[in-house]
């Protein structure tokens, strides 16, 4: 997909956010600029995901300093689907380390498609990275828990702790997705064969999709967001969520991987770490200043929510947040 960035100047920042009301009317733009954009389809490969209303629409920025800018839909909830991989990796580093979870799950994109069974082969049985299916599947089964019911609700309490509220799971998107996950069980089994796996790959699945079916809004992915941004302390209730070093992982690792075999475009055009999903979320992190959360079902080809893209990618701009980008330093006249 053509972002189409050419008539957006860039704006070069290293510090903090502008002052609360150009936030606010930056994010106003962003809304009103992409709003009428109609390109794209939904999701049909879930059921669930197929009744998606294409008009929905919601931007929303969270900064570190705990400011809430808004615009759209962004309090309609969908299921946060692949998103949330960022966030259980988190978790999966904390209780284990980055070494083990480096040398388990992997760093590198694979450059395939996130459900890709060819690349575990290719790659001797090794994911990856913990953003493609194989990878985050190899990811979910190293959550801490002596059942299944247990992994799930250390997942459940730990993405809730991200989001700042308690979240629920979705409950027909669930059973929607565990009709039709065929895919993610034998990539399970596969992983299995090669140790990758050590649990049940039926159960790792199960606990997968679930995480996948939580329900989320626009807000709660900028909010999830910022704590990544923060640090690993969620700007609105003041808690530790997660390390420094584990955000500094995530954040990293989603540079490299967090939009498939896109990612280096993404990269290249907008200068963030991001995840995205196929019901048509996507959260971006900018370090130091704020999380965006962005809201609408009308996905590209590689299942990028194409609103998304391109609200993100004003924002980015015009709110200075590309950590790629500078400004020449102000040096005084004689001192070199």
């Amino acid at each position: 997909m053509e972002l189409r960035l050419g008539d957006v100047s860039q704006e070069v920042s290293t510090g903090d956010l502008p002052e609360w009301n150009e936030v606010d009317a930056l994010v106003e733009a962003a809304y009103r600029r992409y709003r009428s954009v109609g390109d794209g389809a939904v999701a049909d490969y879930i059921p669930a995901l197929a009744e998606a209303d294409p008009e929905r629409f919601g931007v929303c920025v969270v900064g570190t300093d705990g400011g809430v800018h808004s615009s759209g839909d962004t309090q309609i909830e969908f299921s946060i689907q692949s998103i949330s991989k960022a966030f259980v990796y988190a978790l999966a580093c904390q209780e284990l380390g980055h070494e083990l979870v480096r040398e388990r799950v992997g760093v590198n994109n694979s450059g395939a498609a996130f459900n890709s069974v060819i690349a575990i082969e290719l790659n001797d049985g090794h994911p990856m990275n913990p953003m493609v299916n194989a990878g985050a599947i190899a990811t979910t089964a190293l959550v801490p828990g002596a059942s299944a019911d247990e992994r799930w609700d250390a997942v459940l309490a730990g993405l809730s702790e991200f989001a700042g509220r308690q979240l629920e799971l979705d409950d027909a998107v669930y059973r929607s997705e565990s009709e039709s996950n065929q895919r993610n069980r034998a990539i399970a089994r596969l992983l299995a064969s090669y140790g990758r796996v050590e649990l049940d790959p039926d159960e790792v699945v199960d606990v997968y999709t679930k995480q996948c079916s939580l329900k989320v809004d626009a807000r709660d992915l900028a909010i999830m967001g910022a704590t990544l941004a923060d640090g690993g302390i969620n700007p609105l209730t003041g808690r530790r969520v997660v390390p420094p070093g584990v955000c500094r992982d995530t954040l990293a690792v989603l540079s490299a991987t967090g939009l498939y075999e896109r990612s280096g475009e993404w990269l290249f055009e907008i200068g963030l770490p991001a995840k995205s999903g196929v019901s048509g979320g996507i959260v971006s992190i900018a370090p130091g200043k704020c999380g965006i959360g962005v809201f609408s079902p009308l996905l590209d080809s590689a299942g990028n929510s194409i609103r998304g893209q391109l609200a993100t990618a004003y924002l980015s701009r015009v709110l200075g947040l590309n950590i790629f980008a500078s400004a020449a330093h102000s040096r005084q006249k004689g001192l070199f």
